[in-house]
């Protein structure tokens, strides 16, 4: 009778027995070199985002200027059944703020959005604002969010928004929202607007599969 190997097996098996998040994607850039974010697995919609570090920090970062929208996009193209999530650093300069987020569903699906300016959190389906509450930005602090997107047995869709601000505490659900009808499948992304003329830092980008 052999019970260690046996034992083993059933150790290894223990995570997928408790349901834990199957990763779709993970990148925190330690392994990546300085430099443009490599195409792929990334794909750059619009501005000069870099790998940079700061001592034994790597992140991404997009400068201060020019003042406008940009944003990247990552992971596999999916319709519902994912939850992206990142940590993201701003700063203000005198009362300009930064505003920052992470998306799902493509270029112009879903957008959870920090806007210091209005200490709100922010829902956008493309443009459009569908959900809101109110938060509390910390500036000069690595901002945890994540979205996240699931069918629901009535046929709708949930989504939601979760977010902390500062500190290892990881992101509490402050936003929720029912939609009736699923955008197209499309892959996750991080945005930044760097109103505030100062840089905007991405870290631990993540694409999990909800059950």
């Amino acid at each position: 009778m052999k019970p260690f190997p046996l034992l083993l097996g059933s150790l290894l098996l223990l995570p997928a027995a408790l349901g834990e998040p199957t990763v779709l994607f993970s990148e925190d850039f330690t392994k990546l070199p300085d430099g443009e974010l490599p195409d792929p697995p990334f794909k750059v919609l619009d501005g000069q985002f870099k790998v940079l570090a700061e001592g034994e920090a790597r992140f991404v970062e997009l400068p201060g200027a020019p003042l406008e929208s940009y944003g990247f996009l990552f992971g596999p193209a999916n319709p519902s059944g994912v939850e992206v999530s990142a940590r993201i650093f701003g700063t203000k300069t005198g009362r300009k703020f930064p505003t920052f987020g992470v998306g799902l569903n493509g270029a112009s699906g879903y957008r959870l959005q920090v806007s210091p300016a209005k200490n709100a959190l922010e829902l956008f389906r493309g443009d459009e604002v569908v959900a809101t509450t109110a938060f509390k930005w910390a500036a000069g602090e690595w901002t945890r969010l994540s979205l996240a997107l699931r069918a629901e047995k009535d046929g709708t869709f949930l989504l939601e928004g979760a977010a902390s601000a500062g500190g290892p505490v990881p992101a509490s659900v402050l936003l929720r929202h029912t939609e009736t009808k699923v955008q197209p499948a499309g892959k996750a992304g991080a945005w930044g607007m760097p109103f505030s003329g100062t840089p905007v830092r991405f870290d631990d980008l993540r694409v999990t599969k909800l059950d």
